[in-house]
């Protein structure tokens, strides 16, 4: 068998019927890189009548004169056939010791472990992937709880199918019928308003506006990407607001009859209080309502950018105003999106969380958001170099070049 560079057409058949599939290992995806500045290739190992593994394969220079390349989510290859896996490396590293090439870096679209929810650990799957890889000569790279790593380590994904919001948290219940109270409304909206969206975003990407262009720019021919913004409905705001206040004013009302009975009663009288907080909230969302309604521009809350792939939707970043935290607009933006693909497909990709789970950390409140959905965690085998050149590779290595490019800040 051999390496030969594959059609745009050969390339979408096999990945589209790979179990380890993702949207990363995409033409789409190879579009969008390209304006980050790097070259690819689509290669393919076969028979010369069959294909048996594939990959994008991004390419870019580094130290200004020697090259490396890149396979996000790793080679679409079975990484259970020994033999295979070994082979392909071989040729693999013969092919790209031609193109002078000192690595190529992979992150496997390979589960080894699932979080444990009672726990709150991760239970290994498999070990012997890693192995494997480590004697065919792939460099081990550290493993990392935060996001240091060019791609997540642990995701968190929601089963669509099996979904149901009664078994949430009542914390995390509530705060979805906050957003709904509020008048919140969530809206699939056009690439033109990717500046609104990356507002609430701009303060924790290093990415820029143009690049979200190019994102949906590069997926939307095939209709395989989604932007979602989530606004104030003030209508269904004052609506809702002045229907509890008028429900609450006459509960209030009973709490005042029993007081004049019973005025003794701390059962009665803190219920009258928490009676009490609840109109004068009622009232001034009354009054923000009404406010509101007189506003000329619409006025956004958050936003999500969504890309399609086979049976999965993934987050590719999300974010909202911390202004109407009070809103609670994140977990309606979520609970939106949830419910929004739930007929269309099996799995909703929430994107990365960190590996520590006891400990608090800078990551626990993004963690603890996340887990609020009851999703389920996998941690990812994690990174590896495919070391071609190992002098070269060293050298690169000692001169700092790698950490430039690679180390995260």
């Amino acid at each position: 068998m051999y390496i030969k560079e594959l059609t745009i057409e050969e390339f979408n058949e096999f990945q589209s019927n790979h179990q380890l599939t993702s949207y990363y290992q995409t033409i789409n995806y190879a579009i969008l890189m390209s304006e980050m500045g790097y070259d690819y290739d689509i290669i393919g190992y076969t028979d010369g009548s069959k294909i048996y593994a594939a990959s994008l394969i991004l390419i870019k220079d580094i130290a200004g004169k020697y090259h490396y390349g890149y396979a996000p989510r790793g080679f679409l290859i079975d990484y259970n056939n020994e033999v295979l896996v070994e082979r392909f490396t071989q040729d693999l590293k013969k092919y790209y010791y031609q193109k002078k090439f000192a690595f190529i870096k992979v992150n496997p679209n390979v589960v080894i472990g699932t979080l444990n929810e009672e726990l709150m650990e991760i239970e290994k799957d498999d070990y012997t992937t890693t192995s494997l890889l480590i004697n065919n000569g792939y460099k081990k790279l550290r493993d990392n709880l935060y996001f240091e790593a060019m791609l997540p380590r642990f995701n968190a994904y929601i089963d669509l199918k099996t979904f149901d919001s009664q078994n949430l948290e009542k914390n995390t219940k509530n705060k979805i019928k906050k957003g709904i109270r509020k008048g919140l409304k969530f809206e699939l909206v056009s690439k033109d308003n990717i500046n609104i969206f990356y507002n609430f975003i701009k303060n924790k990407e290093h990415h820029s506006e143009f690049f979200y262009k190019d994102y949906f720019t590069a997926f939307e021919k095939n209709n395989n990407i989604d932007l979602f913004l989530v606004s104030i409905d003030y209508n269904a705001f004052l609506q809702n607001s002045q229907y509890l206040y008028n429900e609450e004013l006459e509960r209030n009302a009973i709490f005042n009859e029993k007081l004049t009975q019973n005025s003794t009663s701390e059962k009665i009288l803190n219920k009258k209080m928490q009676s009490d907080k609840n109109l004068l909230t009622y009232k001034n969302d009354i009054m923000e309502a009404t406010k509101g309604l007189n506003n000329i521009d619409k006025v956004y809350l958050a936003g999500a950018l969504v890309v399609k792939h086979q049976d999965t939707v993934s987050i590719i970043m999300s974010g909202y105003d911390i202004f109407y935290k009070r809103f609670a607009p994140n977990y309606f933006l979520h609970y939106s999106l949830i419910k929004y693909y739930q007929d269309q497909f099996k799995y909703l990709d929430l994107n990365g969380i960190v590996g520590e789970f006891k400990e608090i950390n800078n990551y626990t409140g993004l963690n603890n958001f996340k887990l609020s959905f009851k999703p389920k965690v996998y941690e990812f085998i994690g990174e590896f170099d495919l070391i071609i050149e190992p002098k070269l590779y060293q050298t690169l290595l000692n001169n700092g070049y790698l950490a430039k490019e690679f180390n995260k800040k």
